[in-house]
């Protein structure tokens, strides 16, 4: 059960009150309520990851935010003491004013009041947290390259989305697109706990093969797992495949999931960095997914 009580009686919000809101919030601040409406929740590290330079910064500007109920917060139990991060949601305020700016009404944006509730008590949470922290370690990256050096983040679908426009084919995690000096890899993501059987995981794929076979567009499948012994043994499962799949091991060191920690299957090594297994595949006839077509 989450420490944290999440408030219930918000104050109404008239016209003025969106309007003087409004004003007071950045383009940043824009951003933030934006992500917490497409990934659900983020916690205050990957929050400070995405979008601030420090801890002090991240957590006074949210504490502003919850103020105003643009955002709210919980905070998980934990069984063996410590103290869990906050994790935040998108409050009412923050569903309102993105909906305005879409001119639709809150409930044809797709928010319910009762949002930061299903949440907190959710147990798939964890699961979300953990995709979550795969793209805020690859928006770390990017945003401290180096100034030799070029990255970003160009897309970060939520599983949500990708199930609207591909569930009745396959259900990714997420999709993603990374560019790295110069190269560009379109990607789709299954973040692995551990909890599921390793046939179950290797079941997935022929589904990504369906997919690739309906758009005519081959994706690779990347692979994220919690441990070496996993990867090696899910490996095994995996000799014939008929998607580009890669694995690698869950980590925040280094450059994260961005760095040389990527073993396309069939590969024998060197493990590769992100961007550069968008040569890993030679023969591939791939073909970068649109947004713009997508979308349409």
């Amino acid at each position: 059960m989450p420490t944290t009580r999440i408030p219930r009686g918000l104050p109404r919000f008239d016209a003025a009150a969106m309007a003087e809101l409004a004003a007071r919030l950045t383009p940043r601040d824009y951003d933030i309520l934006a992500h917490l409406h497409e990934h659900r929740v983020l916690t205050t590290h990957q929050i400070q990851r995405i979008f601030f330079a420090i801890p002090q910064s991240t957590r006074r500007r949210m504490g502003i935010l919850h103020k105003l109920h643009t955002v709210t917060r919980f905070r998980p139990w934990t069984p063996y003491g410590g103290s869990a991060p906050n994790h935040w949601i998108l409050g009412r305020a923050g569903a309102e004013l993105l909906a305005i700016r879409e001119g639709v009404t809150v409930k044809e944006f797709g928010y319910h009041p009762d949002l930061a509730m299903s949440i907190s008590v959710s147990t798939k949470t964890g699961h979300q947290v953990g995709v979550n922290d795969f793209f805020a370690d690859l928006h770390y990256h990017a945003r401290h390259a180096g100034a030799e050096a070029s990255a970003e983040v160009l897309a970060w679908w939520s599983e949500k989305r990708c199930a609207k426009l591909w569930g009745d084919l396959a259900r990714p995690d997420a999709y993603g697109r990374w560019a790295e000096n110069g190269r560009v890899i379109d990607f789709f993501l299954e973040h692995d706990t551990g909890t599921e059987s390793l046939n179950k995981v290797a079941a997935k794929l022929p589904d990504y093969a369906e997919l690739a076979d309906a758009t005519q567009i081959t994706t690779p499948v990347l692979l994220w797992l919690p441990s070496r012994a996993r990867e090696t043994n899910l490996r095994r499962l995996l000799a014939t495949v008929e998607v580009p799949v890669a694995t690698a091991i869950h980590t925040s060191l280094g450059d994260g999931p961005a760095g040389p920690v990527w073993l396309p299957v069939n590969h024998d090594g060197p493990r590769l960095r992100l961007a550069e297994l968008a040569d890993a595949w030679p023969d591939l006839a791939h073909t970068a997914t649109k947004q713009d077509e997508i979308d349409a």
